[in-house]
């Protein structure tokens, strides 16, 4: 994988997390990644699978790191889901 250096604009207190000599743990980076990418997403400037190829993993593999971060895939209350069913019970019963 390509990387390319960028200037990142943090609180001072964050800079060991960003530095050369910061050691991760397993996933650590990928979970950092990941998380400065969450934002692009959830303002639908980039999909989970654009987000996905640039970390260099599976769309579904980030999907579910973002479940176990606590981060839903679906973010629809029940009173969308409902509007939701009936638009599609009408739109099948126009069909039929």
């Amino acid at each position: 994988m390509d990387y390319a250096t960028i200037t990142v604009k943090v609180p001072k207190e964050m800079t060991a997390y960003f530095s050369d000599d910061y050691v991760a743990e397993s996933g650590e980076d990928l979970k950092r990644n990941a998380l400065l990418l969450y934002p692009y997403i959830y303002n639908n400037v980039i999909s989970h699978g654009r987000a996905a190829e640039i970390l260099g993993i599976k769309k579904l593999d980030l999907i579910d790191l973002y479940d176990k971060m606590g981060f839903p895939y679906f973010d629809m209350d029940i009173s969308e889901v409902r509007k939701d069913i009936q638009t599609f019970r009408k739109l099948k019963k126009a069909l039929a």
